[in-house]
């Protein structure tokens, strides 16, 4: 049975409020989706820092940390900018000092039409844990609207996964 945003959600704000972790969520093209998926679960208080929205490029470098040589020579649609973008959310959201100690990020093309050579539907995820950070790719088909939902379906599944 595949399980929904709404139990995938409940299930990571449960496995984080246990084990007393934070997250910091970073997104582009979802648009701020994938936190309000974490906001709407009762607790999320208790371990969502926060979300930063950071839909235009410029942004990914000056509110992310994003390598800005990274983005002009690939542009936002790479693995390696994902995996910087969840880096660095984790320390922009930090509280008392303190960085989340876990960072999500969404970077892609939701459609309808390619941009800087991908495809609509091309997207990574990235994940930072502790001193680690990687990247997934995501290959998805469907309207703008039905790509930014798999999206966030698909960072929870990998999130749920990553913290079972």
């Amino acid at each position: 049975m595949t399980q929904s945003a709404a139990s995938l959600s409940a299930e990571i704000v449960r496995l984080l409020t246990a084990t007393h972790r934070t997250i910091a969520v970073a997104e582009s093209l979802t648009g701020g989706l994938l936190t309000a998926e974490l906001v709407r679960t009762p607790g999320a208080s208790a371990v969502l820092r926060g979300g930063i929205v950071a839909y235009h490029t410029d942004l990914k470098h000056s509110l992310l940390g994003v390598d800005v040589a990274l983005l002009a020579e690939h542009g936002p649609v790479h693995p390696e900018v994902a995996a910087q973008m969840a880096t660095g959310v984790r320390a922009r959201l930090a509280v008392d000092g303190t960085p989340a100690d876990i960072g999500i990020s969404t970077t892609g093309v939701a459609g309808p039409g390619p941009e800087g050579g991908h495809p609509a539907g091309t997207v990574f995820l990235g994940f930072a844990i502790g001193g680690t950070a990687q990247s997934t790719r995501l290959s998805l088909t469907g309207d703008r609207d039905e790509v930014r939902a798999a999206v966030v379906l698909e960072s929870l599944r990998a999130l749920a996964h990553l913290l079972a």
